[in-house]
């Protein structure tokens, strides 16, 4: 009966209490308050790649535009319940002191848990490169600054986070301290410059794309779905991660969102960040933001760190984190057009949606309730738990296959044999999870029949 990860605190081993463990052996400091975690899911909820991505809220892909309070209401459904499938995850790594991965041990059993494992550190690598590809577009995109060449902004981007991901819990503090507020002043900034402006009236509109622009906000949030807990694992209780975590980001997307669509509407022919560098004094403002990317990048960088940790358990994540980071960084030098790699990461991302449905049924209703949630490494194997997540990645496929050509033709395919065409009712992410759910409540049953 293993609640928690198995944990030795010699004086070798143990890290400073201050600061994140070594080891994943190692026992978590619960250090983190509540504004700890609402100012670092805050600032998570800002991006550059938000306000230029608006666009899938305002005019969802095959549907005319939404008119704006359709798109504000699905930005705001779509937001929050994401988040609180993802708050979901990262409570169960709060209770039982383990990262995303590591968690799942409990789930699958310590060896089939490298296989979402091994997805996650190939799509955080990836995003990892992704977010140094755009603070160099930001850097770009500032007056005076295309005479820097891009080598230099990529390794300077990349050894920022890196030296962040080493000192991840200090450099939580650090955004609550100082970058939060100013990253609060530059969105109401440029909030109250672009409303100096009047909107202007859409023509075309329509709510027929309504579910489908939920859908695409949803996914957003769920995307840090499988590196919660490697945070909220930090803090000092379950409620205060959960509620950090689902209202600092919900409200922060939300406005990052709202500011992209009000720019889209204004200059629907410009690029955004043009837009926004356009408003008096808009550089300085900007600079902010170019600045607050790090810590994406920094998420991504120490996630991958931890999800390695969950194969190599005793490798110190400092090592760990460096070598990730020195990787993101080698790539992102060579790397300059993401586009098509990006929609590939949001396939792999994809498989988390149904992933966290399983986790929460199980932890909160089934071996989690009962005490049985074993993180040892010798966790045996649970193959029946794979079923429900593949059940739950079917259905999100069938109903979204995203946008690799390749892959997207095939499931056509099977819409076609399944006589199931998307339309305005689709929602991939709650289809998706409510079906892996539902399959995981039934296995547990079961479980509890057998075991009573």
């Amino acid at each position: 009966m293993n609640h928690a990860m198995t944990t030795t605190t010699t004086p070798a081993e143990a890290a400073p209490a201050a600061e994140a463990p070594l080891h994943l052996t190692t026992e978590a400091p619960r250090t983190l308050s509540f504004s700890d975690q609402a100012a670092f899911w805050a600032n998570l909820g800002v991006s550059l790649i938000g306000f230029s991505s608006a666009a899938v809220i305002l005019i969802p892909t095959g549907y005319s535009p939404l008119p704006v309070p359709a798109s504000l209401l699905a930005l705001a459904l779509g937001t929050v319940v994401g988040m609180m499938m993802t708050a979901l995850a990262g409570v169960v790594g709060t209770r039982t002191g383990a990262p995303a991965m590591a968690v799942l041990r409990g789930l699958f059993g310590t060896k089939l848990s490298w296989l979402p494992s091994l997805a996650n550190i190939f799509q955080l690598i990836g995003w990892g490169v992704y977010e140094i590809t755009v603070i160099v577009q930001g850097v770009d995109a500032m007056p005076h600054t295309h005479g820097i060449p891009r080598p230099l902004v990529v390794l300077a981007a990349g050894a920022l986070c890196t030296s962040m991901a080493i000192w991840p819990l200090a450099v939580l503090r650090v955004l609550r301290k100082y970058v939060t507020g100013a990253v609060a002043v530059a969105m109401l900034y440029f909030t109250v410059q672009l409303l100096r402006n009047p909107i202007p009236h859409q023509t075309g509109t329509s709510w027929s794309g309504f579910f489908p622009a939920v859908d695409a906000a949803l996914a957003l949030s769920v995307s840090f779905l499988p590196m919660a807990a490697d945070y909220m694992r930090h803090a000092r209780s379950s409620r205060q991660a959960g509620g950090a975590a689902v209202l600092g980001y919900s409200i922060t997307q939300f406005w990052c969102y709202a500011i992209g669509i009000v720019a889209l509407l204004q200059a629907p022919d410009a690029d955004v960040f043009h837009t926004m560098l356009g408003v008096t004094a808009g550089w300085l403002f900007f600079l902010v933001l170019v600045l607050r990317e790090s810590d994406q990048s920094f998420a991504n960088v120490y996630s991958t760190a931890m999800s390695i940790q969950n194969l190599l358990p005793r490798v110190d994540r400092r090592i760990l984190a460096g070598g990730v980071g020195a990787l993101v960084t080698v790539i992102a030098l060579f790397v300059h057009d993401l586009g098509g790699f990006a929609n590939f990461l949001g396939l792999i991302g994809s498989v988390f949606v149904p992933l966290a449905a399983v986790l929460g049924v199980d932890y909160f209703l089934g071996r989690g309730r009962q005490g049985r949630w074993d993180l040892t490494e010798r966790s045996p194997a649970r193959p029946a738990m794979l079923l429900p997540w593949a059940l739950g990645f079917v259905v999100y496929q069938v109903l979204n296959p995203g946008s690799v050509d390749w892959w997207a033709h095939g499931w056509m395919h099977v819409q076609d044999w399944l006589h199931v065409h998307p339309g305005w009712w689709a929602s991939a992410s709650l289809y998706s999870f409510a079906a892996a759910a539902l399959a995981t409540g039934a296995i547990v049953a079961l479980d509890r029949r057998r075991t009573a």
